[in-house]
């Protein structure tokens, strides 16, 4: 039998290779050549971004897309801007990261019991992905979820939200009536699912104060007490 790491893998490579949006490659392969001035000697990822983490992962977190000049630089989910800083030392807080920080793909950092993904995995022009977009790329989600099968889905934003619904949906899980709606710390049983939502770890969310670090520690405990993981 093939084993989860080996088939996410291969996961990884179809990800990588996907054009499925060939308007978010191109600006993907743009912003890789225009550069920002602060990283004008990195040679771009600049293109689809694979998830990251623990193949044997209890817990999955769902994220909207990468950052231009974040993972679209690195080519790692959530690495290389102010989005993955707050997320990663909160990981590492709560036992699940080896490191607070992620600077780029060869940094050692390792995850314990989480994997990281998201709902698009090419940065998609001012971080707002069309819903088109987010169904052609959805069949990379629901890949990753079909070899994993979390616990616990801990979904960042509404994006991350309803993504995570439509993909257990055509995983074959049963839809709660009247569909969850998203809200910090909004919690949903499907199927053998459990749903938790966060607000996104955007520096928007995090630099008013909207997200602190103390309430993205609570909604880490509670995912690791559903999955039975973490500290």
């Amino acid at each position: 039998m093939t084993t989860p790491d080996r088939r996410l893998t291969r996961i990884a490579r179809s990800v990588t290779e996907c054009d499925r949006c060939p308007e978010l490659r191109r600006y993907c392969a743009d912003v890789g050549r225009e550069k920002k001035r602060a990283f004008a000697d990195w040679t771009y990822w600049a293109r689809p971004v694979p998830g990251f983490g623990d193949p044997n992962a209890s817990i999955v977190i769902v994220g909207l897309a990468p950052a231009a000049h974040g993972a679209n630089r690195t080519g790692r989910m959530f690495t290389g801007d102010r989005s993955g800083d707050f997320l990663y030392a909160g990981l590492h807080r709560a036992g699940f990261a080896s490191q607070a920080e992620a600077t780029h793909r060869d940094d050692g950092l390792t995850l314990h019991g989480i994997y990281i993904t998201a709902a698009l995995r090419c940065a998609p022009p001012a971080n707002k992905p069309t819903a088109d977009q987010l169904e052609r790329c959805r069949p990379h989600l629901v890949a990753e979820l079909e070899v994993i099968q979390p616990r616990v889905l801990l979904c960042l934003g509404r994006i991350g939200w309803d993504s995570a619904l439509s993909a257990l949906r055509q995983i074959g899980h049963p839809m709660p009536r009247p569909r969850p709606r998203f809200g910090h710390g909004a919690f949903a049983e499907v199927g053998r699912v459990a749903l938790l939502g966060c607000y996104h770890v955007s520096q928007q969310n995090t630099f008013t104060g909207r997200l602190t670090e103390s309430m993205f520690d609570d909604i880490l405990d509670r995912a690791g007490t559903l999955a039975n993981v973490g500290r």
